[in-house]
């Protein structure tokens, strides 16, 4: 899959492989499209590093002044991809229970049975809400593009009468009148802007850490800040030998922008006061839209011999409306945990019933032994 960028913004892009790996390039506008390949280095952190929220706050924030529609005509469309690739696994997991649940009925522990029934239901919910946001997502983007055709209707008026003859007085009103259903079309597509945003759900972004071709020596400290939108992100780390990798951040949490591109910069602490920028890079997002964890690699240099390497999971549902633990079911150690729960063969002890029957039949016959049948 390829990753795109309006015509008239600053930066390009390259593409992502079948690897879900993704790069960003320089900001100069002439700079050629590369691919690479994704790859795992090795990292060690801190211990007791927590995950780190900043939050933009775009459900809150004032909506923008000018609309954006041809940008968010892609961000529909990578996000309706990834709801429905979110369905399709949670129906498979779902699927997957429920046929463990029919084989093992006649052999299995009650306790082990009322386990699986939970999950199922856990899922059904889940896939119900699912359902329901990604409904609410169309209704705001059906209701945008409406909005969208009557302020291209207007501008249409506002251009006719501007160019006729602007004598009459009737002419005059219909001018004030076409300007003011413009300027309220505009406002309109901007609340829908901001409102289809706050639906977009959260980036859980992962710090797995830098590779460089011979580059990376044992001691050398590197800074990376993270920009998206509002929102920040900066962390340290060192080299150590064995190419291990120390860093005093492990996890953020971004919200997902429509207009904004992720700008990564990346800087070796050389001393004090000598700092040296190794790259300045800007990224695509809407790409990063997925049911499942993706491990993204992005070119840091114009020769692409530094790379920083990022876990990104995305998760349809913010922080704030999340209603249980039980719908977190984006997060790969849940996901690992649940297949792995899903995979477990039925028990082969018997249940508490089976257990008083074979005490019963136990005793019948030692009743039959000793002739006291």
């Amino acid at each position: 899959m390829s990753l795109s960028v309006r015509p008239q913004r600053r930066v390009l892009v390259t593409k992502i492989n079948r690897s879900q790996s993704f790069a960003g390039v320089n900001s100069s506008a002439d700079r050629p499209f590369r691919n690479l390949s994704a790859f795992t280095p090795t990292v060690s952190r801190k211990t007791g590093s927590r995950v780190s929220r900043m939050f933009s706050m775009s459900h809150k924030s004032p909506p923008p002044k000018v609309p954006q529609p041809n940008r968010l005509d892609e961000v529909y469309e990578a996000l309706k991809k990834g709801l429905t690739a979110y369905l399709e696994v949670h129906q498979l997991e779902l699927e997957k229970l429920s046929t463990q649940i029919r084989e093992s009925k006649r052999n299995s522990r009650l306790g082990f049975l009322y386990d699986l029934d939970k999950q199922v239901k856990s899922i059904e919910r889940f896939l119900r809400r699912l359902e329901f946001h990604a409904s609410k997502i169309d209704e705001l983007y059906e209701a945008y593009c409406i909005q969208r055709r009557l302020r291209d209707g207007a501008h249409n008026m506002v251009k006719a009468y501007s160019t006729g003859s602007p004598g009459s007085r009737e002419a005059r009103e219909s001018l004030a009148e076409a300007s003011k259903g413009y300027k309220e079309y505009t406002e309109n597509m901007c609340l829908l802007e901001n409102e289809l945003e706050s639906q977009l759900g959260e980036f859980h972004v992962r710090m797995k850490g830098l590779a460089g071709f011979a580059r990376l020596c044992a001691g050398d400290q590197y800074e990376i800040f993270m920009k998206y939108g509002r929102q920040r992100w900066k962390l340290r780390g060192r080299i150590e030998v064995n190419s291990k990798q120390v860093w005093d951040s492990e996890e953020m949490v971004f919200l997902p922008l429509i207009t904004e591109f992720l700008s990564i910069k990346v800087t070796e602490l050389k001393s004090l006061a000598n700092h040296v920028v190794v790259g300045n890079v800007s990224c695509e997002t809407k790409d990063l839209f997925a049911a499942l964890p993706q491990v993204v690699a992005v070119d840091i240099n114009d020769l692409g011999t530094l790379k920083l390497s990022l876990e990104v999971t995305w998760n349809p549902f913010d922080k704030d409306d999340q209603p249980s633990a039980a719908s977190t079911v984006n997060k790969a150690s849940t996901v690992n945990k649940r297949f792995s729960t899903y995979n477990q063969s039925p028990p082969d002890t018997p249940s508490l019933r089976e257990q008083a029957f074979y005490v019963s039949v136990h005793q019948a016959g030692l009743l039959r032994r000793h002739g006291q049948w």
